[in-house]
């Protein structure tokens, strides 16, 4: 019930099997396993193993993916499998991502029943989240296309390690997305065995086309000086400067043991980066001041959230009650 042939891959004049869905370009002899966990070369053909292996499934705020900008004060249907791409020493869901996992056979109709079942409690649709969700990229593009049939929005919770073919395939069926931007090219290479070309790349392809936000997990030392900062917001302002910005305080996680993010480290950061972005949020420090959406004309409170409450005083028929500007927000 698990496995079904994968989609994107080629057999190499070697006799090796090449994925082709991720820049990692796994290159298998028979029966060997993908960098991912998620993929195995049989008979000079590539099949998925996680297919409808879910480890994790919880109703979520629609805030704690986060995405602050879409359908605020929501609930989604959020599920998760095992397995990863990318090998951060920081993996905040390293039990999944890496470890081995306890998971249960959910089909995409039966996932999809389940959403449809919980429009009652304020459901959504189904965000794709906790492992790294494009290592499950066939049962995602089943699940997607039968939840846009039942009128249920598809989010995507990230970190953008996807060739442009696949991500161009799944692009149809998704309305939000949440980037993982992580750092500089040698902060991927030092620290998460992958490199920041594709990520980008990436951001490029789901710009303009579904909701976008992006987040960073500042880490003392490796990712959270001022040249790092000002290279991953001139990136984002380039796309868009109205694309939400989430950093995140770090707390010593998996493999790495340096001390968590001083909160002064954050507020540079949301200080250059509200130079040229519109919206920049600090998560995981527990201060309402950091998570609320302010009005980029007049300065006016839109959105203020405190522990995934929300309230939208500030937001009239769609627009800021202060100046009437239109709202950067989908409702």
């Amino acid at each position: 019930m698990t496995e079904r042939k994968a989609t994107y891959y080629r057999v190499l004049a070697d006799g090796k099997v090449l994925c082709t869905l991720c820049p990692q370009a796994c290159r298998l002899d028979e029966g060997e396993s993908g960098r991912c966990r998620g993929r195995v070369a049989r008979g000079k053909e590539l099949y998925t193993v996680n297919y409808g292996q879910v480890s994790a499934l919880a109703l979520d705020p629609i805030e704690k993916k986060p995405l602050y900008h879409f359908h605020p004060g929501s609930l989604v249907l959020s599920v998760g499998t095992v397995g990863c791409n990318l090998r951060c020493q920081f993996c905040q869901n390293w039990r999944i991502a890496h470890d081995e996992a306890d998971t249960e056979f959910i089909s995409p109709e039966k996932l999809v029943a389940l959403a449809v079942g919980a429009k009652v409690q304020g459901n959504i649709g189904l965000a794709y989240t906790y492992s790294e969700p494009l290592v499950w990229f066939e049962y995602i593009f089943d699940t997607a296309r039968l939840a846009r049939r039942q009128g249920l929005k598809n989010v995507l919770v990230t970190n953008g390690y996807l060739n442009p073919e696949p991500l161009k395939e799944l692009l149809p069926y998704l309305d939000g997305v949440n980037l993982d931007l992580k750092g500089p090219d040698a902060f991927y290479q030092k620290h998460c065995e992958g490199r920041l070309a594709p990520v980008r790349k990436t951001a490029e392809q789901l710009v303009g086309r579904v909701h976008l936000e992006v987040t960073s997990l500042l880490i003392p030392g490796e990712n959270d000086g001022p040249d790092a900062i000002e290279d991953l917001v001139g990136f984002l302002a380039d796309l868009d400067g109205k694309i939400p910005l989430h950093f995140s305080r770090y707390f010593p996680q998996y493999r790495l043991n340096i001390p968590p993010t001083p909160l002064s480290t954050l507020e540079q950061a949301y200080r250059l980066a509200r130079e040229k972005l519109d919206y920049v949020y600090i998560g995981n420090v527990g201060d309402p001041v950091y998570s609320r959406t302010d009005c980029p004309r007049c300065g006016a409170v839109l959105v203020e959230r405190s522990a995934y409450g929300v309230k939208l005083d500030g937001v009239k028929n769609r627009h800021c009650a202060g100046c009437g500007e239109e709202v950067d927000l989908i409702l």
